[in-house]
């Protein structure tokens, strides 16, 4: 029966809804970043001339897993401008469509995909008499990676490659207005650009199947753009990270907290192109402090904000905090609060109130494991990007103040020297490393266990009260808590779901179907729901958080996990909440920024509406994916602060605004311990530090492994006694055949290296999903 609902799924004709369309379009519209305009834009009337294959192949989403969505339609740039009317350049329109259809783009291997695609080749003559039929040009330069693709420092990479060199330096020769637009799924080397002299420059990014609308409705002054950057633009050289990513077996944070602005604008001001936080409306913008309220650490900060200009439009208000430079140093700024403005017309004004606690805020002193606010002087400054902010307030804390005591967590092993803060100058220290008998503290956190009962009982008695869920797991037999615990040994598209699905878990042997269970469906993810059938293909995470927006992509959110739901599926392998460590990596196109709070708070926004809609949604990867090269085995070694400060800390921020039913564990290792083998980090750290109670699942696939702390301690109990509850998708097979479990968790709790109540420790966290599903259907 359930074979037969995946094909009739298949088979079934779904539709974008005309509210989704909106959704992305606005996204686009609000996420696209200007960061330079002489006036080129909006082209409105004028006639333009296109150069660049990505007017037709538009990247729209980023490669791998999370971009293979199964879209209705997709939308490239030059049909949005057809679509909106634009004054094209026929004739040249005509030059790039003959020719991109006898040059197509061959499919190419995964993680080997084509960072940017062949440039059709221009001679002079072409490109002057486009510039005699034409009032100005737009330029677009197209970048792709991906899942197992990083970013590299080559050319049609990171840099510029020939051919783009050649048609910009033709384009800016021949035409007197030239406009810039980079189709990429995060930042690319901007400087080169600027060398031409573009009189517009824009981020387009990766905008989903109504990208080429949204695009247009910003070129031709339709709507204005108001994103913002999420990530600093330099050299790739002088981001502190560069030296130390890409390695193979491992790389050490040097860097430390000092990550994105963080760095820059507390050491290298003058390295910075562009500063987070920045992009340019079609208008301008002013404010004025009315009002700032202190009550205990909260504070408040009422401000007006007027529209200057002449365009309709929004614009965003940011909130750094500057916190003293004492014993442990600090960054210059911290973002902590963002509000983005309603649409306001010219000479229109809104009152704006920016809050927070400055216990949030707090820094992480890992050498004594405690979150601590030093004394001293703090600084609240306001403006419209990091680097053109004022000081609008300051107070100080006579003593220091210990926030909350903590516990050594994942602390590193290997001795490294970090980066530090002295009065704003380049400063190391010794990083402070593991002390902690893991051993003694892994056995001191067993649970205790309970006794089985030897009965049948339906899980309809849980929902209905008869029995509590403690007795309904104790009535399990081994193989029935065993198979909960992992997913169905379909690698991928499970009979056990709707067609296409990711793989699922909880119920796929007939005792647990019995017992009413659910089978739980999975799909990715970060780009809309990848299953068998048609999608929307949504904008990417990069373009997302530049729109500075909660709740737009709260509702962009909603309508994904609409979609979740009327494909019969549970949980949607999304947000990614991992931090731009370095612009290189290539699945930043799926995360938000080298921010965590802004992460944090967009990532909220993204799970709350998913879950209101009636999905799950999964937060991931925990923690530290900053690198596809060799993720599967590369180690990150990094600080406790660190972790916490800026690795950890979106997770943390999600976790307390919008309680993700799920988190998935990420490849790598994380201080020589795999993530999904780490007791201190999902234990310790997420569970009891952070307070999450939900599911925890691991990526799929992981590597086997023998704990070295305990004898007889293999893969399966390995993973179960840090508390990862569910392995994806259950199965070591290939990805066409079911697999077999591996035997090793069977293998532990009789040798004595498990103990039950730690499998029942996982599989009620896997039935307390299965509840929220079934209760949702009642």
């Amino acid at each position: 029966m359930l074979s037969q609902k995946n094909v009739e799924l298949r088979k079934k004709d779904f539709t974008t809804s005309a509210n989704m369309k909106k959704l992305c379009r606005d996204i686009i519209s609000e996420g696209c970043v200007l960061l330079k305009n002489d006036g080129a834009l909006p082209i409105k009337n004028k006639k333009v001339s296109i150069f660049g294959r990505c007017q037709i192949n538009t990247f729209d989403v980023g490669y791998g897993s999370g971009g293979a969505v199964k879209a209705e339609y997709s939308i490239n740039i030059l049909d949005g401008l057809i679509n909106a009317g634009a004054n094209l350049n026929e004739e040249l329109v005509e030059i790039y469509q003959n020719w991109c259809a006898n040059n197509i783009i061959e499919e190419a291997e995964w993680g080997k995909w084509p960072t940017c695609f062949p440039e059709m080749p221009l001679d002079t003559s072409l490109v002057n008499a486009a510039a005699n039929n034409s009032e100005c040009a737009i330029v677009i330069i197209g970048r792709s990676a991906g899942e197992d693709r990083d970013i590299n420092k080559t050319d049609g990479s990171w840099y510029l490659n020939n051919d783009e060199r050649r048609m910009l330096e033709l384009v800016r020769t021949n035409f007197k207005e030239v406009i810039v637009l980079i189709n990429s799924g995060s930042i690319m080397d901007t400087s080169e650009i600027l060398n031409y002299n573009p009189d517009a420059l824009m981020y387009i990014f990766q905008g989903g199947q109504e990208m080429g609308n949204g695009v247009a409705d910003v070129l031709l002054g339709k709507v204005s753009p108001s994103g913002k950057l999420v990530d600093t633009i330099a050299l790739i050289e002088d981001y502190p990270s560069t030296s130390h990513f890409g390695y193979p077996d491992e790389n050490i944070y040097f860097e430390d907290i000092y990550v994105g602005y963080r760095y820059f604008n507390t050491f290298s001001i003058d390295k910075i192109i562009y500063p987070f936080g920045y992009g340019l409306t079609f208008s301008k913008f002013t404010y004025n402090i009315l009002d700032i309220i202190k009550n205990d650490n909260n504070y408040s900060i009422k401000l007006v904000v007027k529209n200057i200009g002449n365009y309709e439009t929004k614009d965003v208000i940011q909130l750094y905090l500057s916190k003293p430079n004492n014993q442990f140093g600090n960054p210059k700024i911290e973002l902590v609060n963002f509000k983005k403005t309603s649409l306001l017309k010219p000479n229109e004004e809104q009152i704006i109130q920016l809050e927070f606690n400055l216990n949030d805020f707090s820094l992480y002193d890992d050498f004594n494991n405690r979150y601590l606010l030093e004394s001293g002087v703090y600084k609240l400054s306001v403006g419209f990007d990091s680097l053109n902010i004022k000081e609008v307030y300051s107070f100080s804390l006579e003593k220091k103040l210990v926030v909350k005591q903590s516990v050594e967590a994942c602390a590193p092993i290997k001795p490294f020297i970090r980066l530090k803060n002295n009065n704003g100058c380049v400063d190391y220290e010794d990083t402070p490393l593991r002390s902690v008998n893991q051993r003694k503290r892994i056995v001191d956190m067993i649970p205790k266990p309970t006794e089985s009962i030897e009965n049948f009982y339906h899980i309809s008695q849980v929902i209905n009260q008869e029995i509590t869920l403690d007795e309904f797991i104790d009535s399990l037999s081994f193989d029935e808590l065993e198979t909960l615990t992992r997913g169905s040994l379909y690698s991928m598209n499970s009979p056990y779901g709707p067609f296409g699905n990711t793989g699922t878990f909880a119920a796929s042997t007939d005792s647990l179907f019995k017992r009413g269970l659910p089978a739980i469906s999975t799909n990715d993810g970060p780009s809309g729901v990848r299953m068998g059938c048609h999608s929307t293909k949504v904008p990417n995470g990069f373009i997302i958080a530049s729109t500075f927006n909660p709740q737009l992509v709260y509702e962009l959110a909603t309508e994904i996990g609409k979609e979740v739901i009327e494909r019969e599926s549970h949980v949607m392998l999304a947000p990614g909440l991992n931090i731009h460590r370095n612009p290189l990596c290539g699945r930043n196109f799926e995360y938000f920024s080298e921010d965590p709070y802004l992460t944090g708070i967009l990532g909220s926004s993204y799970v709350k509406g998913i879950q209101d809609a009636g999905a799950s949604a999964c937060p991931k990867h925990f923690a530290c994916n900053n690198q596809e090269y060799l993720r599967y085995n590369n180690d990150s070694i990094v600080s406790g602060r660190a972790l916490r400060e800026i690795y950890v800390k979106a997770f943390q921020i999600c976790i307390k605004e919008a309680n993700p039913h799920v988190i998935m564990t990420s490849y790598n290792k994380i201080n020589s311990d795999f993530a999904y083998y780490n007791h201190d980090l999902v234990k310790v750290l997420l569970r009891n530090e952070l307070n999450y109670s939900g599911l925890v699942i691991t990526d799929w696939w992981i590597r086997e492994a023998d704990s070295n702390l305990f004898e007889n301690l293999k893969t399966q109990a390995f993973r179960i006694r840090a508390s990862v509850d569910v392995y994806m998708p259950g199965s070591r097979g290939d990805r066409d055949n079911p697999g077999e479990s591996d035997g090793t968790l069977k293998y532990s709790l009789e040798k004595g290296a498990i103990t039950k109540q730690e499998i029942k420790y996982c599989a009620k966290n896997v039935l307390n999903l299965c509840l929220k599903h079934l209760n949702n259907n009642k």
